[in-house]
Parts: C-alpha cells; sequence; structure tokens
C-alpha cells in the first residue's frame, strides 16, 4: 500500500511541477494529432518546403511576427519498436475499449484484474523459450507495445476510474522532446478490484520508461525501454455451488461459499495489496538497441548559422541486449486439505501451500540491416544471430541453459504506400529450444480510399512445449511426459474499407500441449483445424444514430480440447455527434452475446485454463448504458453495465450473474465512471 501510494504521489508530483512551468494547453477538438514528415523544417511548419524556410529565415526582423500554429497546438505520432509505421493519437469516443483494461472480446474471471482468456481463440505463435504462464497477459505492459513518439511539445495524459465495488485504475503517461533528437517518456497504470466475492481481490501495478535517441548527424540511433509488472491476484476456485447465487439471503456475495481462502480473511480496501491465497507474477526487463548507419550524407542550410543535417543509410550494424526477470508464485496461508487432495490429488498438504519459480535471462542480438533504396528506409534486408542464456531457479533446484537462433527479415513498404510486404523467419540452431523456428509472410496492397486496402498473411511456428509442461517445472504435481514438439500453422486475409471490414483465419495445430484438468498435462495427436470468419460493420441509421456490429464465427472439431463459442457478437446503438461547438458525444446501449459452450475450466495453482466436457455456458447478452464524450482535452465516460442481471425472483435485484467458466460467475449490475485529461505543456 505504501508502494503503491508513494509511487502515485512521485508521478503526480512531477507532473504538477511540469505544469507550472507555464500556463497549460489542451487540445483543440479541431486540432489534427498527426506526424511530422520528412520536410519538416527547424521553425517545426510540417508544410513547408526547404526553399521557403530559408527565404523566412532571411526576413528582417522588424515587422510583424509570423504566426507559428505549433504554439496553440501539437503534432504528435508515434511507432513500435519494430514497426515502420508511424500511428497518430486517437482521440475518438466512440468505443469503451479504448479506456478499459480488457478488451470486449476478452473474458476475465469476475472481477477487474482477474484471470482472462480471449473468446476468440488465439494460438500462442512463439517459437523458443516460454514459463508458459499466460492468464495475465492482457495486463501486462511489454516491450512489444512500447510506444516510441515523435512530439513538437510536452504530452501528458492522466485518467482515472470508480466502478461498483471499489474498483479503481489509475493511468498516466508523458512524452516529451527535450531536444530535437531525444524522446523521453514514462507509462504508469494501477489497477485494484476487491471484487464482489470472497477471496477475489486484484491488485496490478505497471509502469514503463521509454527514450530514443537519434545523433546530431544522424548516423547513430538509439532505443532504450525498463519496463516491469506486478500482478497480484486472489484465487477463490470459484463458488461451492451455482444455486447460491439465487438464494435471496445471499445476495450480499461475501455471504456465497468459494472454494479457496476464506471470508475471515477478506479485506475490502481497494489498496490493500496482500494476496493470502493467489498467484503474484512479476517481471522486470531492461532493453537498450543501439545502431550505426553507413550511407550518404546530404544537408540543407536554414540560415546563415544554421545547417539541418540529412543521412541516407545503405548498411546499418545494429546491437540489441534485453535483461529480464520472471517470478511467478502460487500461496495458500490456509489450504483446504479436502480442495487439495481432490482437485491436485495431493496426499501431505503443509499448514502454508506454495509453488515457485524464477528466470533470469540475458539476450544479445547482433543484426546487419541493408537498404536497397537510398531514400526508402521501409525497404531493408535484415540478418542476424542472438544467443540468449537461461537461469532458472525451480522448486527442485537450479538450471541453466541457452539458445541461439538466427533471424531474417525483408520489409519493403513502398514510398507510394500502396504495397506493404513483410517476409520474416528465426530458426534456433542449439540449446535448450534447438529446432524451433518461425516463419512469417505478410503482403497489403492499399487500393483506394473507396475501397481501402487488402491483406494477407501466413505463419508456420515449430515450438517446444511452454516449460510449465516440462518436468522439472515447480508446478509440475506429479506428471512424467516427454512431449513432441508444437506446429502452428496459421493464414488469412482481411477487406478494409470505409463501408465494412471482412475476413477470415485458419488456424492448424498439431501436437497441441495442454493441461486436461487441474494438473494433469497431455497432447492432442491429432491436427486441430480451427476456422474464423470475422466482419465488422458501421450502420448509419439516421443523423445522429449509428449502430455498430462486431461478429465472429468460429468452427473446430468438437472432440478436440480447444473450446470455442460458434459465434460471438458485439452491437452498439448510439446517438453520436459534435454538439455546442466543443461537445463530442457518443451515447447509447451496447450489448455482448457469445453462443452457449462448454467453457474452460481454470485451475489457480497453476494459473492455466484448462478444457472440460461436463458443463456448458448458458449466458444472456452482456448489455450496458454509456455515455461516452469528450469536450476538448478532458473526455469521460459513464457506464451502466451488465443490466442483464435484473431478476424478479424473490424480490428484484441483480442476482441473475452470466458466467466466465464453471462456477466462476461475473459482476452483477456495475456503475463504471471515468475521466481523462490530456495536457499540453
Amino acid at each position: 500500500m505504501k508502494k503503491s501510494a508513494l509511487t502515485i504521489s512521485f508521478l503526480l508530483f512531477v507532473m504538477i511541477t511540469s505544469f507550472a512551468q507555464r500556463r497549460p494547453r489542451v487540445i483543440s477538438p479541431n486540432t489534427t494529432l498527426q506526424g511530422t514528415n520528412s520536410n519538416t523544417g527547424s521553425n517545426g511548419n510540417v508544410n513547408a518546403l526547404p526553399g521557403q524556410q530559408n527565404e523566412r529565415a532571411r526576413k528582417d526582423t522588424f515587422g510583424f511576427e509570423h504566426r507559428n500554429d505549433l504554439k496553440d497546438s501539437i503534432t504528435i505520432s508515434y511507432r513500435y519498436l519494430d514497426s515502420t509505421r508511424r500511428n497518430t493519437l486517437d482521440s475518438s469516443v466512440n468505443d469503451f475499449d479504448k479506456f478499459y483494461s480488457v478488451p470486449t472480446a476478452w473474458q476475465y474471471l469476475g472481477n477487474n484484474g482477474a484471470a482472462a482468456f480471449p473468446l476468440i481463440f488465439q494460438p500462442y505463435t512463439k517459437a523458443g523459450f516460454d514459463p508458459g504462464f499466460h492468464a495475465y497477459d492482457v495486463y501486462m505492459f511489454t516491450l512489444e507495445n512500447t510506444k516510441f513518439y515523435k512530439t513538437t511539445r510536452p504530452f501528458t495524459s492522466l485518467s482515472y476510474q470508480l466502478a461498483s465495488g471499489k474498483e479503481q485504475m489509475i493511468k498516466a503517461s508523458h512524452t516529451q522532446n527535450p531536444k530535437p533528437n531525444l524522446n523521453v517518456g514514462f507509462d504508469y497504470r494501477l489497477i485494484t478490484a476487491p471484487g464482489f466475492f470472497v477471496t477475489q481481490n486484484t491488485n496490478h501495478n505497471n509502469y514503463r520508461l521509454f527514450a530514443n535517441y537519434q545523433g546530431k548527424r544522424k548516423r547513430y540511433n538509439a532505443y532504450f525501454v525498463m519496463v516491469g509488472n506486478t500482478l497480484r491476484a486472489s484465487e477463490n476456485g470459484g463458488i461451492q455451488n451455482d444455486t447460491f447465487l439465487l438464494d435471496p439471503n445471499r445476495k450480499d456475495r461475501f455471504s456465497v461459499p468459494v472454494n479457496l481462502g476464506s471470508k475471515a480473511s477478506y479485506n475490502s480496501n481497494p489498496f490493500v495489496t496482500k494476496v493470502s491465497t493467489g498467484n503474484t507474477y512479476k517481471d522486470f526487463n531492461l532493453f537498450l538497441r543501439q545502431s550505426y548507419d553507413i550511407g550518404k550524407k546530404d544537408s540543407i542550410a536554414i540560415n546563415d548559422s544554421t545547417m539541418e543535417y540529412l543521412f541516407y543509410p545503405k548498411l546499418r550494424i545494429q546491437h540489441s541486449i534485453t535483461s529480464s526477470n520472471y517470478n511467478y508464485r502460487f500461496s495458500d496461508i490456509a489450504p483446504d486439505t479436502s480442495i487439495y487432495r481432490q482437485w491436485y490429488r495431493l496426499t501431505n498438504v503443509p499448514d502454508t501451500f506454495s509453488r515457485a519459480e524464477k528466470w533470469r535471462m540475458l539476450t544479445n542480438d547482433l543484426s546487419l540491416i541493408q537498404f536497397p533504396d537510398t531514400k526508402n528506409t521501409a525497404q531493408f534486408i535484415l540478418a542476424g544471430i542472438t544467443l540468449q542464456s537461461i537461469n532458472g531457479q525451480l522448486y527442485t533446484g537450479k538450471l541453466s541453459n541457452y539458445n541461439m537462433f538466427l533471424h531474417g527479415e525483408y520489409r519493403n513498404r513502398t514510398r507510394n504506400k500502396k504495397w506493404d510486404i513483410l517476409l520474416k523467419g528465426e530458426f534456433y540452431f542449439n540449446g535448450f529450444n534447438s529446432g524451433d523456428y518461425n516463419v512469417y509472410a505478410s503482403l497489403n496492397r492499399y487500393l483506394n480510399k473507396r475501397f481501402g486496402d487488402v491483406s494477407l498473411y501466413f505463419n508456420n511456428v515449430n515450438r517446444t512445449a511452454s516449460f510449465i509442461f516440462d518436468n522439472r517445472s515447480s508446478f509440475n504435481l506429479g506428471n512424467s511426459n516427454n512431449f513432441n514438439k508444437e506446429n502452428i500453422t496459421s493464414f488469412g486475409a482481411t477487406a478494409n474499407n470505409r463501408y465494412f471490414t471482412f475476413g477470415f483465419r485458419n488456424h492448424l495445430i498439431a501436437n497441441y500441449t495442454y493441461f486436461a484438468d487441474y494438473y494433469h498435462s497431455n497432447q492432442y495427436t491429432k491436427v486441430i483445424n480451427l476456422v474464423q470468419v470475422f466482419a465488422s460493420k458501421k450502420f448509419k441509421l439516421g443523423k445522429k444514430w449509428n449502430y455498430y456490429l462486431d461478429a465472429v464465427l468460429q468452427q473446430t472439431d468438437a472432440a478436440a480440447p480447444v473450446k470455442v463459442p460458434l459465434l460471438f457478437t458485439r452491437s452498439r446503438l448510439a446517438f453520436e455527434g459534435k454538439f455546442y461547438r466543443n461537445l463530442l458525444l457518443s451515447a447509447g446501449l451496447e450489448a455482448r452475446y457469445y453462443t452457449a459452450y462448454k467453457a474452460n475450466n481454470y485451475s489457480p495453482v497453476l494459473g492455466q485454463f484448462v478444457p472440460q466436457d461436463s458443463m456448458v455456458i448458458h449466458n444472456l447478452p452482456d448489455i450496458a448504458v454509456f455515455i461516452q464524450y469528450r469536450i476538448r482535452g478532458f473526455s469521460g465516460y459513464i457506464r451502466a453495465e451488465n443490466l442483464n442481471t435484473m431478476s424478479f425472483k424473490n424480490g428484484f435485484g441483480f442476482v441473475n450473474n452470466n458466467f466466465a467458466a464453471p462456477h466462476y460467475p461475473t459482476q452483477g449490475f456495475l456503475l463504471r465512471f471515468g475521466i481523462q485529461w490530456w495536457f499540453v505543456n
């Protein structure tokens, strides 16, 4: 609690201090947040050509001063680490997924911060070493989703969310360019939720510091990221009997008996981070990438004393180093011996039950990048070699190993931005994951404004099963297996235009490795064929009325251990528009529905979702009423969620809960309120 409070106080102090430097300016709703281009001059005018810049610099200083619009606005863009595409900030208010921690197409176990899984199946397609704990991936900051910004002014975003049951979420982001060639920033997020049932509290802290630097001569580049996650989630193993939900004497959900944990140890304080029965996952990553370019240099004279240096690389030497630490722990200070004997077949359960393992990895990569087109850095050929050391501290002792793999990439995003071609692959030729490989190819063609673009992709992965299936894992509770490598082939196509989005994906999975129950591991020898067809469309119902529909149809063999709902839909009926000059409003009704299916069970000790064939989940549509708005740099929302849980049995109440998994009910009625500010210093 003290650590979280000190962290939040420090962040607020830094931001308030920075705001006091100047009179704050907010982003006008008429301002376009866009990225700079190659013609950006030192005076900040993104549309001025070099000759025009020189002419303006030579103007007599006596006379009228030329107005610089960037003094009252901001141009900002960002890109991800290994992407060539620059993106702009999205300030729209018509989609709640932009504000919340869990996307609509995911399902969490009844509480914000609890274990979650995608309703639209996504195979794990990373080759190489993997500890195997992914139930909380949706809440994590990663190196891959780090944004590297380019901005003309310091930019800050602050948001706060409060919901029923004392659920809270705080987010803070800041970025600025202290120098034209240096960008720095940070991201922070805190999620706290006591939950509606006993032993359901969660507390997640995520932070990230990032920076990128380019030398004055534009030959040297550096990227730095420090990212950490501390995820704490209590596990109650679900409720003991589903009929308790309709018991008129148990409308207070804390009176419903659960399988793990006890009511005596429950604390509804949202800032209590202690987990008596549950999982604590921690990770810490340091990343540094440096590169030096060899090529053709050039320059433009801005004025008599200022020179703008240009550089066109032909060959880049790139070195990346990543230090990663992972810590996974399950603990129960007062275990129920009958549950552990029934679920995990443990005969001798200690007074405090725990399982833990730690991993430390150091990855060094050296790559050479060649640019065939001098003036198009989005076209290149990359070849590299990587050495990775792996050290584990397990329940049975220590483990030391390594990996060596080759990787290559060809990328060509044409200068007219109509074609985008990507071919990449990696092959592990020595070490713990020897024989693993990953091959990926994609092709994107932009047609025109009317017909949008069409994209195709293909992916084939051969990977060693995650380490949690290894006999040496701390979370191996009596299994003795020697599994073959998984092989996953995925391909698909998408058409995206102003009228609709439509596409399909096909996953072929051989040697699928999974847990058959709470602790028994298994491998499915047949090939699993999973087909997904998806579509999205916005229907214009009137001048201010819009209807949004997202639908996914997915089908697989009923005997396969992969269980998915046949149909998933999300619908939004919204009254939208711009009012009173500065008010952007979206208000209406939202419904999420997926067909009945044999939803996966959940093993709390292992933190794994496991298939089951004994129970079918039949849920009503999740219904919410919302108002989402933005006034200049301020936005907010109010949502009344889970109206579908309304019931008149045994008196009025929101007690007809849906289920996320067998014996894991979702929340009843939930009132959610949130605000967000965007500041420009």
